[in-house]
């Protein structure tokens, strides 16, 4: 069928005429609805797209080494993820009176998590409350997501 003959009856429909691929011979073409075509491919990039969100972690002043560990690795992965973390730390009772206590261990946080994540806030006080937000770097959630996607089908098959 000539080029035409397509484009007549791609009109007579009400569609479009779209080129496949130029370099065959003849030229392929499909009749398709070009709008809704588009509107699909931007569907399907939407949800790809990774929808950032923001994880909280609580930590105390008088948290265990294990625990702080734990909660650290908890945090990696969110970053990894390429969430937002807003790191809390509780002043129960009198604790507030070592304020300093706290303010280190939001520096040994900062420190812990330096290759992946760069502080968005610095620490503010909020009545018994200290908190920070954790941002992840540019360009590292998407080469750490690309290894672990590839750690992921190894481990599956």
């Amino acid at each position: 069928m000539t080029s035409e003959q397509a484009l007549v009856i791609a009109k007579e429909k009400g569609l479009d005429l779209v080129e496949v691929t130029t370099t065959a011979n003849p030229v392929v073409c499909k009749i398709i609805d070009y709008g809704k075509y588009r509107y699909q491919q931007d569907k399907r990039k939407r949800k790809l797209q990774h929808k950032r969100s923001l994880k909280e972690l609580q930590f105390s002043i008088r948290i265990g080494e294990h625990d702080f560990k734990t909660k650290l690795n908890r945090m990696r992965k969110f970053l990894l993820k390429g969430d937002k973390v807003r790191v809390t730390i509780f002043f129960r009772g009198r604790e507030i009176v070592h304020l300093s206590r706290g303010q280190q261990l939001m520096e040994r946080i900062v420190e812990q998590t330096k290759d992946i994540a760069q502080a968005g806030t610095s620490p503010k006080i909020k009545g018994k409350i200290l908190q920070m937000i954790l941002v992840p770097l540019e360009g590292q959630e998407k080469s750490r997501r690309s290894k672990g996607e590839k750690d992921g089908k190894e481990k599956d098959t």
